[in-house]
This record gives structure tokens, C-alpha cells and sequence, in this order.
């Protein structure tokens, strides 16, 4: 079973609630909700794209965080767990 990400406001302080993290915190959270029930409902093409949308949501975010701050991609790459920009 995949690890839970939901973001919790402990999780993460109240003036970041916006934040670039914050962000790839709640849709690696959906994309991983997303998997788990593609897993079970192979063929839910809508899924699918709602999926590939979340997927580039995300990577456009990383890549503004990887311009902006790479000490702040490199920490969040490593806390979620997550494969980094090719």
C-alpha cells in the first residue's frame, strides 16, 4: 500500500499554506489517490487523463521551483520521494 501524503495543516505552517510545496504536496497526494484507483479501474480513460493533467500540473511547479531555488527542490524531491526533473 502506498504511503499517505495528505497535507495536514501541522504539516505544513500557516504562511505557506500557498506555497510551491504545498502544492506538490496535495497533488502528489492526488496522484497517488489517482494510481491506487487506476490499479483497480484500468480501463476509466477519464481518470486517466485527470491523472495526466495532475502529472503536468506538478512537473511545471517543480520546474519553477528547480529555476527558482534548487535547495529548496533538491529538500522537497527527497521528503516526498519522488523522481526528480530528467
Amino acid at each position: 500500500m502506498i504511503k499517505n501524503l495528505s497535507v495536514r495543516s501541522s504539516l505544513i505552517p500557516r504562511e505557506q499554506r500557498g506555497s510551491v510545496e504545498s502544492q506538490v504536496y496535495y497533488l502528489t497526494s492526488r496522484i497517488q489517490k489517482l494510481t491506487e484507483h487506476l490499479d483497480l479501474h484500468g480501463r476509466d480513460y477519464s481518470s486517466q487523463r485527470g491523472l495526466w493533467k495532475i502529472v503536468g500540473k506538478r512537473k511545471r511547479l517543480l520546474i519553477y521551483l528547480f529555476k527558482k531555488d534548487r535547495l529548496r527542490y533538491k529538500r522537497l524531491i527527497d521528503q516526498l520521494d519522488i523522481r526528480g526533473l530528467r
